[in-house]
């Protein structure tokens, strides 16, 4: 069976960035999309791009922090559509700071859009898979940041790693049932999250003294394009990958990590 043609595909944050170009690489490979974000005049424009390609849209306003919004998202797919086969929980928001000076605002901010948003996807769409029994894909966006601890990115980083647990734990859960599971962990990309989290933060949990996003070159690593992350996501939903990592430059973070753990088991150590 192909993995998109004819399939359905919902995608939060899907009013741009990582999100808009999941939605054209599954577009251009014959999937029917459900763009859901809470900037209704982005989504509008990607809805309106894929439409003049040919594709299927449906475009749902919704907010990934609250379950009932989801869950009609989730209805909403169902009756335009008749199912849902991809999900991908992509929606997310930047939080950057000390861990120190960070404040609960900070936290709760973070957590609702890029942990809580997933889980909701999660238990919004994964039961429906698993009585539709016809397979599909779940893609979950974490990070970089998910998988090795970093400084400025503390808050950021706790949500993404709370993301690649939950996500490498319902791989094992799904694999008996033919349904995909993957943990997208990308390094800069070229998005608007900085100014959209910003943007999009709810007044009673905004933080003045938030730091500044860091200086270009402060961040390790090259910035991608989307479409060159939503190629690597298209393979990886094939191959049915677990992890999806999107540069080079990963492969030495992770083996340093690795060899960090590793040491532990010698005996001078142990």
């Amino acid at each position: 069976m192909d993995k998109f043609r004819g399939r359905v595909a919902v995608i939060t944050g899907g009013g741009g960035g990582i999100g808009g170009a999941l939605a054209g690489a599954f577009a251009a490979r014959g999937a029917r999309i459900v763009l859901a974000d809470l900037d209704e005049g982005a989504m509008a424009r990607v809805a309106t791009r894929l439409g003049q390609a040919g594709a299927e849209v449906l475009a749902v306003p919704t907010d990934v922090t609250a379950l009932a919004s989801v869950q009609a998202l989730a209805e909403a797919a169902v009756r335009r559509f008749g199912g849902v086969h991809i999900v991908c929980n992509n929606a997310g928001v930047a939080t950057f700071g000390e861990i120190a000076s960070s404040t609960h605002a900070d936290w709760v901010f973070t957590m609702n859009v890029n942990f809580w948003g997933v889980v909701h996807g999660v238990e919004t769409f994964v039961p429906r898979l698993l009585a539709q029994k016809a397979g599909g894909h779940v893609v979950n966006t974490a990070s970089m940041a998910g998988l090795v601890g970093m400084r400025w990115l503390g808050v950021y980083c706790a949500s993404k790693f709370a993301v690649v647990g939950l996500t490498e734990s319902l791989q094992r859960e799904l694999a008996d049932h033919d349904i995909g599971v993957s943990v997208l962990c990308p390094m800069i990309v070229e998005t608007k999250i900085n100014e959209n989290s910003v943007r999009q933060r709810p007044a009673e949990l905004r933080n003045p003294g938030e730091m500044a996003v860091p200086a270009e070159g402060q961040m390790a690593g090259g910035v991608i394009q989307p479409d060159e992350v939503a190629g690597r996501v298209v393979r990886a939903i094939e191959r049915n990958d677990l992890y999806i990592l999107t540069h080079p430059e990963q492969r030495e973070f992770l083996r340093r990590r690795a060899a960090r753990l590793d040491r532990m088991f010698e005996p001078d150590r142990w």
